[in-house]
């Protein structure tokens, strides 16, 4: 852990995402955390750090960077049958039980995600951009971790990358901040939220808290950005139907038009006992979904 956050350390750049306060501290505003960070602390995410009162933030590598079919991330309205360029960084500012990915996310804060510096691909925005052209993707998203965290270095590629003709997405947990989707706003393209569950203690024991994912839903969509939303479904703890109903019925009230995906959880991570989601219960969710109002 420790050779991989000097690795990453030393590639930082200052960021734009935050305020000045007394004494050198910070306020990120790149999620809905807002770290109050002092002079040689990080924030929750562990790759945002004060170094002599200014912000620095990740820029000037990826971890890993695939194409894939953009119905994986999960998008199904948006450039369908299409490839996405997605590139993934390691960190996040949330610490859930059931991710599938957190041998990245996870890499700086759980001694069994082994990485190292080593794993960490130098590359500048102009490569990963020429990457995902000779994929012949349409689309670069952000992915396989948190991109709230490292916003402004997708802003550097994503800017780029319209340039050249690409859309550009977020696959998010949706723990942002008003004034991060809006310094997104003209650079991105697709926003896609995880709604994890409607349960405000649940999200406490992953990090965070429901208001601010609800509230990102409705300001990205207000904002103009292409929304979709994701839920996984996980026995036992998000698959009571009247909690699937209460997450489609708040996607309908943005919008009927969101595409809501409901999603099968596979056992991994912190919940290898956890049975995977029956396909009789996805269907029952996607039904739920309809009956809220849903169009997709």
């Amino acid at each position: 852990m420790a050779g991989l956050r000097s690795a990453m350390d030393a590639m930082a750049v200052e960021g734009q995402l935050y305020d000045r306060l007394p004494e050198d501290r910070v306020r990120c505003l790149a999620c809905a955390h807002r770290c109050n960070i002092r002079p040689g602390q990080r924030g929750i995410c562990q790759v945002r750090f004060n170094k002599d009162g200014a912000l620095y933030v990740p820029a000037g590598y990826v971890l890993s960077a695939a194409a894939d079919p953009i119905e994986k991330k999960p998008f199904f309205h948006f450039l369908p049958g299409s490839k996405a360029f997605t590139f993934g960084m390691p960190g996040c500012n949330f610490h859930c039980g059931f991710c599938q990915n957190w041998i990245s996310s996870q890499a700086l804060r759980d001694p069994q995600a082994v990485l190292h510096g080593g794993h960490l691909q130098h590359a500048t925005a102009e490569q990963i951009v020429a990457a995902a052209v000779r994929s012949g993707a349409k689309i670069i998203a952000s992915s396989y971790n948190e991109p709230l965290i490292t916003t402004e270095w997708a802003v550097t590629i994503f800017k780029l990358a319209h340039q050249h003709g690409l859309k550009t997405a977020f696959v998010s947990n949706g723990y942002a901040t008003v004034e991060c989707l809006n310094y997104l706003r003209p650079h991105l393209d697709g926003f896609k939220v995880d709604l994890k569950t409607l349960d405000e203690a649940k999200y406490r024991s992953l990090g965070g808290s429901l208001a601010p994912v609800l509230e990102s839903i409705q300001t990205a969509h207000r904002l103009g950005l292409w929304v979709e939303v994701v839920t996984l479904v996980i026995p036992g703890y998000n698959d009571d139907p009247q909690e699937l109903l209460g997450m489609g019925r708040s996607v309908a009230a943005v919008s009927p038009d969101i595409p809501w995906h409901v999603t099968a959880f596979h056992p991994d991570y912190q919940m290898t006992d956890t049975i995977a989601t029956p396909a009789d219960t996805l269907q029952m969710a996607a039904e739920i979904g309809q009956e809220a109002g849903l169009k997709y």
